[in-house]
């Protein structure tokens, strides 16, 4: 395992700066996964990590030791990528240990790696087959395999899962989440998949315009988020936000009605954001309060997500699996106290809970 250390990490193109002098711990051990549209960096950071993009400024350490100029084979990390980069003509046994070929080991251990590391990925019964034969999730598991076997101090995973199916997805983020458990090591993971980040990560780095905006755990981005991109990031559906006013310690939203719920000591225009499964069909109380015009309804078995006009606003709200609201009809919603965020309009930094 391996502590990896970034120190005002800087990369640009010239006069173009991609990632913008980041600061980050990654722990031995962790598990951190860094989210952000296409473009925020993330991979780029990944990669200077991994050696394959020189660092223009700051400071890369890895396990205590300034790697800035290490060549990727000398840092000791392992990385798989997106579209697995498995050689086609070489068997599962033979790719899995391709990293081994050009070491000092004896034939025996490297016989023992492949076979330890085809047992705990379960591919045991695959050694002899070629890729063309395997199913995406096997081919991840053999890209995954011939990382494993070179025993690194810490994975890097480049949107491993995004040539999978759905079901494939959820499948192969189980899998990778139990062999970090098992095997203890240092793993950084790059996803546009906010689902991918909140399901697998001890500690999520949320990135955008080459900036680290939040760290936190799961639990901390969903609950606390510290600004408007972030809220709106974390979290499916995503947060409805409304525009809104605060004026002398009361809240006004058109088309809604509020009571119950403390301000902050902040004065002007606000954005109020309310999660779509905090916003519940056909409750009252204190709250925000409103109805509004049903536009479109997504059925999904255990709950239905109904789409309203309220206001000025279109809000994603939740009622139960077997309540599906026709379309053009009218139906109230509620939010109850303390569900509710505050975002300033203008810098769209939170403000508080409500």
């Amino acid at each position: 395992m391996a502590k990896i250390e970034l120190q005002g990490l800087v990369k640009a193109y010239g006069n173009a700066r991609a990632v913008h002098g980041i600061d980050l711990t990654i722990e031995d051990g962790e598990f951190v996964v860094f989210v952000g549209p296409s473009g925020c960096g993330k991979s780029t950071t990944l990669r200077m990590i991994a050696g394959l993009e020189d660092i223009s400024e700051g400071r890369l350490l890895i396990g205590g030791q300034v790697v800035n100029q290490r060549e990727p084979k000398q840092r000791n990390i392992a990385m798989v990528f997106q579209n697995y980069a498995i050689y086609p003509h070489m068997t599962v046994g033979q790719n899995i240990g391709f990293g081994l070929y050009t070491s000092k080991l004896p034939k025996a251990e490297k016989e023992a790696r492949i076979a330890d590391t085809a047992r705990i990925l379960g591919l045991e019964k695959l050694l002899e087959r070629r890729p063309a034969a395997l199913s995406g999730g096997q081919r991840q598991r053999v890209a995954i395999g011939r990382a494993m076997v070179r025993d690194p101090v810490a994975f890097l995973f480049d949107e491993p899962l995004s040539n999978l199916d759905a079901q494939l997805r959820s499948q192969m983020r189980m899998e990778i989440k139990s062999l970090h458990r098992r095997l203890g090591t240092t793993i950084v993971y790059v996803t546009h998949d906010q689902i991918e980040a909140m399901t697998m990560a001890d500690k999520i780095v949320v990135m955008r315009d080459g900036h680290i905006l939040q760290v936190g755990t799961p639990t901390d981005l969903y609950e606390k988020p510290v600004d408007v991109f972030t809220a709106r990031f974390i979290g499916s559906p995503s947060m409805n936000l409304m525009p809104a006013t605060i004026s002398g310690g009361k809240l006004s939203l058109d088309g809604a009605t509020v009571s119950g719920v403390a301000m902050p000591s902040h004065e002007g225009k606000v954005l109020v954001g309310v999660r779509p499964h905090d916003l519940v069909v056909g409750q009252g109380g204190d709250g925000i309060s409103a109805s509004g015009t049903v536009e479109a309804v997504e059925p999904l078995g255990s709950e239905t997500l109904v789409h309203i006009a309220v206001g000025g606003s279109t809000v994603i709200a939740t009622a139960p699996g077997r309540v599906v609201p026709a379309v053009g009809s009218t139906v109230s919603v509620q939010a109850q106290p303390g569900s509710l965020y505050l975002f300033d309009a203008t810098t769209e930094k939170a403000l508080a809970r409500a």
